[in-house]
């Protein structure tokens, strides 16, 4: 994807001198090295910045350079004039006097800037090129006309990482590196970039390359070897003496097609711009978007998709936009078509969030159904079609009932249980017939507004979350859409008629109505109004077969069916470019990620770049909001190569370029891999165990990515089980931690599938988990649970009901084994225990695992600190004196305080016992070792000699010959020795003592 660079107009020089204070050009370590290398400081007399910047995607008249040397005054805008340098180049040398580089922004010189999305450029010294945004260090109008003596030539293969440009950081051999991020490359042909390095003496080199934006390829940390003379690297393998791979290839000249059907939605004082994708005879690698209107002029921002949010703009203001397409050459098409929206007022709250952005590992994750936990409002909750059927009715218990309010109101509740990530359900728009869970996702770019009230909108709970300390975790769908389709993408028009057996479903259409799940149409009385999906002649363009013609069968009340009149992947209802064509015959086979799982879910063509980017540009929004992390429902029903190219990547270039680089690096992907059965992989195929969408490619794939999808499964279902890639990062070296190797890293983590499967016994689970931890990433990072909305263990379908004693035993593991612990909501009551989770429209949801949670925390609440509640009045009063209140409370507060219970790595070595273990991080001044068993007694050898003290009694050890031996503390209970451990952590209850 490519970053998007905003070019705004210059702000008042005061304004603009401020901001160069606080604006810095921030340096990523490349990967396998331990700091930047940096270059020799240049001699006073030198210290002057040859600025060069590219034209080829500007066509700009003029060019000018307003700058301030750091710690200086700015140019008076719109700066200086830049001069031709060569072709596609400008450049502009200036005098920094003693300053040691310079804040910059460009410009036209009549209203259109580029100032780095707001940032400006942090530029230094010598000679630095400005090219889409990337800054890199070279003179890409060297004269190259005398040969060195030693010279090699070095092509960069980029066609499988998606990088819009890329640098070389190299040493020649017995040399010094380059500064960081090296020398800017030269486009040689499509998906190749080419440098020519002056080796004087030298006969080789080492090198790295990076994108210029903190993304690197340093041959897994070893670097790469080159020699002189022409070298080629293409996916890790380096090609000496090799043929120049663009000598065959005609220079691209061609421009791309204007893209077209450009759409501009306004929605308060932001808009949503969507475009068909342009074709080129090479391929599109971004797009130009212009802006127009306003007191701004003009702003050009590039897009790496076909949907651009354009946020923050004035109120109640006309803005006209075009767009443009660019090839990898260069060349720019002809602008579209205008397209023109009109904003509305200002939002009385912020419109973004920053997320906390602290290691995930740190954060014990509380999950709940939104819809069902607890209501503050009662004005949004709505029953639906199946309110009378379902038996809910009855109960006065509509299905949409818990809102962002209630979860708002009880925050306290859940940070008073000691929990610090809440995981919510999907907040996008559903539409279906029983939908209040979140997986039917209609309008995946507008928040549900059954779940919001007034001052209690999905930004307002990440804001209020995050005031006191708690990270909100949005479940996301890639996979499917409800069975109408993706507004904005595609919903289908299906076959009805209005007769006396019908009427009661298909409502009558009513110009200017709008579904949105709360709004009552006044006409039918109805929230769940379909009369814009309905109709009787066939619409324009339709793809269904046999439209509306009778079928032999009929519904279960008599009603004879038709052709089209139900969504279904086989009747060419949805079109095959947008939506899989077929019904799912295995579920461990290839047709499980490109079928349908359900009626109710219309499986996404995700292989398909419109698709890709309607999806990435809806979960950009609640990136923008603030959320802290996605959980990614049946992320298993898409193929890892689409994952690992597109979603994954297109999540941290978000996170990264809207709250920084920390905030990337800890936004938390968890994927709900689902394998239902208790061995290490799923019935022998790897392309169906959660540990697999851990890792990265291992080889090339087609460039397509259907065709990738099919080539990845073959080669990986022909590797079999044993040829997989396996990690130590979750273990310890003995009793030493040591750093992770994260080279390899998808960027996705996982739920842990088989412990959860095998959590009808704690120790089961245990040794089921610690079996299969070599083949994951890293296993610290796995969320860990007993039951959930979907399933409880061994694939049961009823929510845990093993007993208090054994719940408190599965806390014990979760909370000090490796791992995320996660509960469901009310488990720490054990609500709803043995009830059937899910059984649709067929029977109250009351009688079920999905249960309203609400009277069980009625009253008020408030937490002075996590498992610290200062005040409680009502039924949530009583809520917190129950056993499993306080165990889980206590667990947090001993996990909190450890941090080898958080992030450490983990170790059976040495170590008697059922469930025992030991564990240990280190980092900086932090060392902490801590030996843990469960239930049983153990037995502790070769371990550092010290003093000991257990977290929970505060019974102290001293060892003097590596061994320690711990007696049983009996079923649930646990002891934690932790080496020079501060005492004892909290209070005794019911199973800690």
């Amino acid at each position: 994807m490519t970053r998007t660079r905003r070019r705004l107009p210059a702000r008042p020089v005061a304004a603009l001198a401020a901001a160069a204070g606080i604006l810095g050009l921030v340096v990523v370590t490349p990967p396998g090295q331990a700091s930047p290398r940096t270059a020799p400081v240049a001699a006073a007399a030198e210290n002057t910045a040859t600025v060069f910047y590219w034209t080829k995607t500007k066509n700009w008249a003029a060019y000018k350079l307003h700058y301030a040397p750091d710690g200086g005054s700015w140019t008076t805008v719109p700066g200086v004039t830049m001069e031709t340098a060569c072709t596609d180049w400008v450049k502009k040398t200036v005098t920094l006097g003693t300053a040691t580089g310079l804040q910059a922004t460009f410009t036209n010189g009549s209203g259109t800037w580029d100032n780095n999305g707001g940032k400006n450029y942090a530029l230094g010294t010598g000679n630095i090129t400005v090219k889409d945004g990337v800054v890199a260090h070279s003179d890409p109008c060297a004269d190259t006309g005398t040969t060195p003596t030693n010279k090699a030539t070095v092509y960069y293969s980029t066609e499988t990482l998606g990088w819009s440009t890329a640098n070389i950081h190299y040493q020649p051999a017995g040399g010094a590196w380059t500064a960081v991020p090296g020398v800017g490359m030269q486009a040689a042909c499509p998906g190749w970039w080419k440098q020519e390095v002056d080796l004087g003496t030298a006969t080789s080199l080492k090198a790295a390359f990076n994108n210029g934006n903190g993304t690197w390829d340093n041959n897994r940390g070893s670097d790469y070897a080159l020699g002189a003379g022409v070298s080629t690297v293409r996916n890790n393998v380096v090609t000496a003496n090799a043929a120049d791979p663009c000598a065959a290839q005609v220079p691209d000249t061609q421009a791309p097609t204007a893209p077209a059907r450009v759409t501009a939605a306004a929605d308060g004082v932001s808009v949503l711009l969507t475009w068909d994708p342009a074709t080129d005879d090479r391929g599109v690698t971004k797009y130009q978007v212009t802006r127009t209107g306003g007191t701004t002029g003009t702003v050009v921002t590039d897009v790496g998709s076909t949907v651009f949010s354009d946020t923050n703009l004035a109120e109640r203001t006309a803005y006209s936009y075009t767009v443009k397409a660019v090839d990898a050459a260069g060349n720019v098409s002809a602008a579209s078509a205008a397209a023109s929206a009109t904003t509305g007022d200002k939002p009385a709250t912020p419109t973004t969030g920053k997320p906390l952005g602290t290691d995930p590992r740190k954060d014990p994750i509380y999950f709940v159904l939104t819809a069902r936990f607890n209501d503050g409002d009662a004005t949004n909750n709505r029953g639906g079609s199946q309110h009378v059927k379902a038996g809910n009715a009855a109960n006065d218990d509509p299905m949409f009932r818990g809102d962002f309010k209630g979860l708002i109101q009880k925050l306290d509740y859940v940070k008073g249980l000691g929990f610090s990530a809440i995981w919510v359900t999907p907040v996008v728009l559903n539409r279906s017939d029983y939908d209040y869970h979140g997986y039917h996702g209609y309008d995946f770019y507008k928040v549900d507004p059954r779940l919001e009230s007034a001052g209690a909108s999905y930004q307002d709970l990440i804001d209020a979350a995050h005031a006191k300390g708690m990270k909100i975790y949005q479940d996301v769908v890639y996979n499917h859409s409800s069975r109408w389709g993706a507004k904005g993408l595609f919903t289908p028009t299906v076959y009805g008629v209005r007769d006396t057996q019908w009427s009661w479903y298909y409502d009558e259409r009513q110009p200017g109505f709008e579904y949105d799940g709360l709004t009552i149409d006044a006409k039918t009385g109805k929230s769940y109004y379909n009369g814009d999906q309905w109709s009787t002649a066939e619409p324009t363009g339709n793809t269904c077969v046999n439209w509306g013609e009778p079928t032999q069968y009929t519904s279960p009340e008599g009603y004879r069916i038709y052709n089209c009149q139900w969504p279904s992947p086989t009747s060419g209802m949805f079109p095959k470019e947008l939506f899989h064509q077929c019904w799912i015959g295995n579920w461990e086979g290839e047709d499980s990620r490109s079928c349908w799982l359900h009626d109710d879910l219309a499986d996404l063509n995700t292989e398909n770049a419109t698709v890709q980017n309607y999806l990435i540009g809806a979960y950009n929004k609640y990136i923008d909001m603030g959320v802290d992390g996605f959980r990614v429902d049946t992320a298993v029903h898409i193929p890892r190569t689409t994952w690992n190219r597109r979603f994954l990547p297109a999540i941290q270039e978000r996170v990264t370029q809207r709250h920084g680089a920390e905030a990337a690096k800890n936004f938390f992907v968890f994927g709900e891999v689902a394998a239902f059965v208790n061995d290490k992989w799923n019935r022998g195929s790897v392309n169906h165990s959660a540990q697999f969408y851990t890792w990265k490619e291992r080889k090339e794939y087609d460039a397509n990515d259907a065709k990738a999808a099919l080539e990845m499964y073959d080669y990986e279902q022909q590797q079999g089980t044993g040829s997989q890639p396996t990690s130590t990062n979750a273990f310890l070296d003995g009793n030493s931690y040591h750093t992770p190797d994260n080279s390899r890293f998808s960027g996705m983590n996982v739920i842990d599938m088989r412990m959860h499967m095998n959590f009808g016994d704690a120790s089961n689970a245990f040794h089921n988990g610690k079996d299969s931890d070599d083949s994951y990433h890293d296993a610290t990072y796995n969320v860990v649970y007993v039951d959930s909305h979907d399933y409880g263990p061994n694939k049961s379908s009823e929510r845990y009901s093993g007993g208090t004693d054994a719940w408190a035993e599965n806390m014990s593991l979760m909370w000090t084994f490796r791992g995320i612990p996660t509960l469901y909501y009310g488990s720490e009551i054990e609500f709803q225990k043995g009830k059937k989770i899910d059984c649709g429209p067929t029977c109250p949801l009351a009688t079920t695992g999905r249960a309203y949670f609400g009277d069980h925390v009625a009253g008020s609440v408030t937490a002075s600190d996590f498992s610290q509640v200062s005040s409680a009045s009502g039924a949530v009063a009583t809520t917190l004196q129950q056993p499993l209140v306080k165990h889980v409370q206590r667990l947090n507060q001993i996990r909190r305080a450890i941090p080898a219970l958080q992030t450490g790595q983990y170790s059976t070595e040495g170590v008697s016992g059922d469930m025992a273990f030991k564990r240990r991080y280190t980092s900086g001044t932090t060392d902490s070792f801590a030996l843990v068993t469960i239930t049983g007694g153990a037995t502790y050898t070769g371990i550092p000699n010290g003093t000991y003290t257990d977290a929970v009694t505060g019974d102290v050890k001293t060892v003097t010959n590596g061994t320690l031996t711990v007696a049983a503390p009996g079923k649930g209970n646990l002891r934690v020795y932790v080496l020079n451990g501060t005492g004892r952590i909290g209070t005794a209850g019911p199973y800690l003592k």
